[in-house]
């Protein structure tokens, strides 16, 4: 098949493509989009068009998968980029408030929570937050599982009244 005869097939079956697209944008000019995206790639990727095959079946399967990576594409900006309706003035004013001295503070005081840890909870609790499992841990440490776990579960309890103010300013914050 040409190139010239090709294109005529693709004409003909544009009426069969504005009718699919119309069911998955449910919007005529976004449906018009997504036909000639089809078209476009279609008489880009001629080549890779094998004759003898479903010409409109190929047709359909490029607009289904351009409408997929399209959605996604809409889906993934959308989450990265936050709408101005989104952010209510509570969070702006929270988020213009912080700012990397109080960072600062905040992990001077993590840091002094952590000292007035006894080595025997200290060890076991960074490891568990640096990523190790209870079983690594307590076999580093020659120590029974359930002891792993009692220590950390004891230095979240020290860290937790050490660091309350923090856990107050974050509930203050949200509301």
């Amino acid at each position: 098949m040409t190139q010239l005869q090709f294109n005529h097939q693709l004409h003909d079956y544009s009426g069969s493509l504005q009718s699919f697209a119309l069911n998955f944008t449910k919007d005529v000019e976004d449906a018009n989009d997504l036909v000639q995206d089809t078209m476009l790639k279609a008489v880009t990727y001629y080549s890779k068009f094998k004759e003898g095959t479903n010409l409109k079946g190929w047709l359909f399967t490029i607009m289904r998968n351009t409408f997929i990576n399209n959605y996604r594409r809409m889906v993934k900006t959308n989450t990265l980029i936050t709408q101005s309706e989104d952010i209510s003035s509570a969070n702006l004013h929270y988020s213009a408030t912080r700012n990397a001295v109080e960072s600062k503070f905040v992990m001077g005081d993590i840091h002094k929570a952590l000292a007035t840890l006894q080595p025997e909870y200290y060890v076991p609790f960074i490891k568990y937050f640096e990523g190790y499992k209870y079983h690594e841990i307590a076999e580093e440490l020659a120590i029974p599982i359930g002891t792993v776990k009692t220590r950390i579960h004891v230095a979240r309890g020290i860290l937790k009244k050490y660091l309350r103010t923090y856990a107050k300013d974050l509930t203050s914050a949200e509301a």
